[in-house]
Formats: structure tokens, C-alpha cells, sequence
């Protein structure tokens, strides 16, 4: 297996966590009084939103060749702090 396909299947995995993650949140979301449900919901689409947008870099790289990966990586790096300090913000404020 290439660094790029193992790089590919870590960001999947880490998608996946952050899966769950975001399904706990929203399942926390549930649990409060409305006048902070409407917070909680704000930040699960912005949340979905990042998911989303780091899963489609992901699709770019797996369909992009071998030599363009090393550029894309960047855009992905990008994606996936942005998308893991979007997590720890929700988690933080979910307290």
C-alpha cells in the first residue's frame, strides 16, 4: 500500500470518529432546554458542514494521481484542523 493510500484510509478512519462524534454531540443536543437547542443544532450543521467539505477533499485525492496528492495534502491538512477545532469547540460548549 502507497503512503497515499494509507494517508487516504487515516483521514477515513478520522472521518468516521468524528462521525460519532458529531452523533454523540447531537445526541447531547437532544437532552438540553430549547432556549440552548437552538445553539447546540447551530453548531452540528457547521459541524456537518466541515465533515463534509474534508470528505470531499478526500474524494479529490483518491481521484487524483499519484503526483498530485502531495498538493492536495495541503488543502486537506487545512480541512482537517479546521473540522477538528470546529469538534473540540462543540464538545467544549456542550459541557
Amino acid at each position: 500500500m502507497s503512503s497515499r493510500d494509507e494517508y487516504i484510509n487515516r483521514m477515513q478512519e478520522k472521518l468516521e470518529e468524528w462521525n460519532a462524534e458529531i452523533d454523540t454531540l447531537a445526541a447531547k443536543a437532544g437532552e438540553v432546554t430549547a432556549d440552548v437547542k437552538s445553539e447546540y443544532r447551530e453548531q452540528i450543521e457547521l459541524l456537518k458542514i466541515k465533515q463534509a467539505t474534508a470528505r470531499q477533499k478526500i474524494d479529490e485525492l483518491q481521484h487524483s494521481g499519484e503526483s498530485a496528492w502531495g498538493d492536495l495534502k495541503t488543502g486537506i491538512e487545512l480541512a482537517w484542523t479546521s473540522m477538528g477545532e470546529a469538534i473540540d469547540s462543540a464538545r467544549s460548549r456542550f459541557r
